[in-house]
């Protein structure tokens, strides 16, 4: 059981045959979380920067799985825990079961995962809520999110965030950045991507054109 590298998580990835906008997002999480875990492991705290790679690049596979994968019923994140498990990496699924912003909706849960996350975790969880198709604000990303998941009632079941709800979950992630910044010893503004996903990408593409697969 290893962590795959930078070029096999590339694969990975091409592997799900990804849409265009789905790779954009999947590389800008993947270089935030690179440049943290980066900053981190310089000062002297131990992170494991592949893992936190390796799971940044992969955190959203089971939105691009066919309809009919298993994994695809679960529940966003452990779906795609579940597929890098059956895909020989279940050292991945911690750091991307609980990256979904709505894991911070469960008071209760979020204060287990809170107590109990590694590093890996929460630089993952982080970078996602700090890149949409571009690095971007947590203020920018969850004004995002309050405009694609509005309060409102859908056949009697009220669905999004209410204005509770976001105050809790928006708090919640400033805590994660918090923890996550100091760790770093940066302020959320000079948060940056660490470019590596391209070369990855392309070393991956060859070996794919190079083998038939």
């Amino acid at each position: 059981m290893t962590v795959p590298g930078r070029v096999e998580a590339a694969s990975l990835l091409l592997s799900l045959d990804p849409p265009p906008w789905f790779v954009r997002h999947s590389r800008a999480v993947a270089e935030v979380a690179a440049w943290l875990a980066a900053r981190i492991r310089a000062r002297g705290i131990p992170v494991d920067r592949a893992l936190v790679e390796a799971a940044a690049l992969l955190h959203d596979a089971d939105k691009a799985l066919a309809n009919d994968d298993p994994a695809h019923a679960l529940r966003h994140g452990d779906g795609s825990a579940a597929w890098l498990t059956r895909a020989g990496h279940p050292e991945l699924a911690r750091a991307v079961a609980n990256h979904p912003v709505t894991r911070l909706a469960d008071a209760e849960a979020y204060r287990r995962w809170a107590a109990f996350a590694t590093r890996e975790e929460r630089i993952v969880a982080y970078a996602d809520k700090r890149a949409s198709q571009r690095l971007e604000s947590l203020d920018a990303r969850f004004a995002r999110w309050q405009r694609r998941h509005p309060a409102r009632v859908i056949d009697g079941r009220p669905t999004g965030w209410d204005a509770t709800t976001y105050r809790a979950i928006r708090a919640r992630a400033a805590r994660l950045e918090a923890d996550v910044c100091r760790a770093a010893d940066v302020a959320p503004d000079d948060v940056r991507r660490l470019r590596w996903t391209g070369a990855a990408l392309r070393a991956a593409r060859v070996a794919r054109d190079a083998t038939g697969r």
